[in-house]
């Protein structure tokens, strides 16, 4: 994403040393670790899971009116971002689409989630056209039913496939901010979304096909909100993780939350850059073209590289921890829940800077969409603070976020191990490699960050 610079700087930016932050990383977890096996000996989450329903009224009003009419304004607002993208300034500064994608939409949604819930049901664009659509048919007698039946063994192989791809466009393609090729990756991914709620149902889809559902989805099992049998439910943060995922491709989806976002931080270290330097530098005379896809196709190759190690680094410390205490099945399904709040935990401390300056451009970008020199909203002149947050104020909401996560990833497997195992001893052991994974994935975000 070639907005703005995003992180905190080179290691020298640091407020202490970096190794201070990293051992105090490494104690945080363990004393977490220590203070969970002695505090939580039974299983609290799936006891709390439903929460307590909220009004009546509230509910109606929630998910009846103010669904249709926040669906109405999301399509709304999706064709205002499509034809900037199609047809406003091909200045990414100057053109509403690439900030509202890669930052309102991109950035925002996740926080969004996880503070009001699955929000992104009726957010979604592509649910409020097909929505409309089983309305107007169903209106005419016609009754709306999938073209065909989808193939439970896909899973959530779909969707992971699809988020791929909308990452590689963001951190491999040499342009992603330029609006027309935005225009054209919207309108795929429209027929696309479209195209399989029509052939397998609009819940089927989003819960399988549909990326950006699907990753919203999970993220929004962390929120304290959520919606049962049409009544919103307050319940504890956390709690909506409880269970195993059983649904094929999932591991692979929040593999790809997490290694897209390792890779973004990693490609933005002078070790990367300088690769990729000397990649393109033999071609910039003679082939510039061949020089900028060889870089592509290396991006590409390094997003795939870190979406099998953290998928690779996962299922290692399953199989240890069913090693380590003679599990008769794999446990791979079990603490995948686990790695949610780090997918989280690295969307904020990676993003969190980024987000707070470039987000401030939407303001003008809205009332002139497609930098024509219009004022719709009387927000033109708005001039954004680019200083609102501090170098070293980044550093600690970065490590602060990173170190929330892990200790919630830790929390909510220690969770599932009591669940899973009757023996406490056994629980407890079966949770040492995960506690060396979370070791892992914080140790590696906070090298990324600290060198970004």
């Amino acid at each position: 994403m070639n907005l703005v610079a995003h992180g905190i700087g080179t290691v020298q930016d640091l407020p202490i040393p970096a190794w201070l932050f990293y051992w105090g990383a490494i104690v945080i977890l363990v004393i977490s670790f220590v203070l969970l096996g002695a505090l939580w000996p039974r299983p609290l989450l799936a006891a709390h899971a439903g929460g307590r329903r909220l009004g009546v009224a509230l509910s109606r009003v929630v998910l009846g009116p103010l669904r249709i009419v926040t669906q109405t304004l999301s399509v709304a607002l999706f064709g205002l971002v499509w034809a900037s993208a199609l047809f406003g300034d091909t200045d990414p500064f100057r053109n509403l689409a690439p900030t509202w994608i890669y930052v309102i939409f991109w950035l925002g949604m996740p926080v969004l989630s996880v503070v009001l819930g699955n929000v992104w049901r009726a957010l979604s664009p592509w649910r409020a056209i097909a929505d409309a659509f089983v309305w107007i048919r169903e209106r005419g007698g016609v009754e709306a039913r999938p073209l065909a039946e989808y193939p439970e063994r896909l899973g959530r192989w779909p969707a992971a496939v699809t988020l791929f791809a909308f990452v590689a466009l963001e951190l491999a393609y040499s342009d992603p901010s330029s609006p027309r090729v935005l225009a054209f990756a919207v309108a795929l991914y429209t027929y696309v979304a479209l195209f399989g709620m029509a052939a397998f149902g609009r819940e089927t889809w989003e819960r399988s096909g549909e990326a950006f559902a699907v990753l919203f989805g999970l993220l929004a099992l962390l929120a304290p909100l959520h919606a049962v049998d049409g009544r919103i439910r307050l319940r504890w943060p956390l709690t909506g993780l409880a269970g195993a995922e059983r649904t094929p491709g999932t591991v692979a989806f929040v593999a790809v939350m997490l290694g897209s976002v390792l890779f973004d931080g990693f490609s933005r270290t002078t070790t990367w850059q300088d690769l990729m330097s000397e990649v393109e530098s033999p071609y910039l005379v003679s082939r510039p073209a061949l020089g900028e896809l060889l870089v592509t196709l290396a991006s590409l190759g390094g997003i795939l590289v870190a979406v099998l190690l953290v998928a690779a680094a996962y299922h290692g410390a399953c199989a240890l921890s069913r090693a380590s205490v003679n599990a008769p099945r794999s446990l791979v399904p079990d603490f995948i829940r686990s790695l949610i709040p780090i997918a989280l935990a690295y969307v904020v401390a990676h993003y969190v800077s980024l987000f707070l300056v470039q987000g401030q451009f939407a303001l003008p970008l809205l009332s002139d969409p497609l930098g024509r020199g219009w004022d719709l909203f009387g927000t033109a002149d708005v001039i954004p603070n680019l200083s609102v947050i501090s170098p070293n104020a980044t550093w600690y909401v970065q490590y602060g976020a990173l170190a929330a996560g892990h200790v919630a990833g830790l929390a909510v497997a220690h969770d599932r191990a009591v669940t899973i195992f009757a023996d406490k001893r056994n629980a407890l052991v079966s949770q040492l490699p995960f506690l060396a994974l979370m070791v892992l994935y914080t140790l590696g975000g906070l090298w990324v960050l600290s060198r970004g």
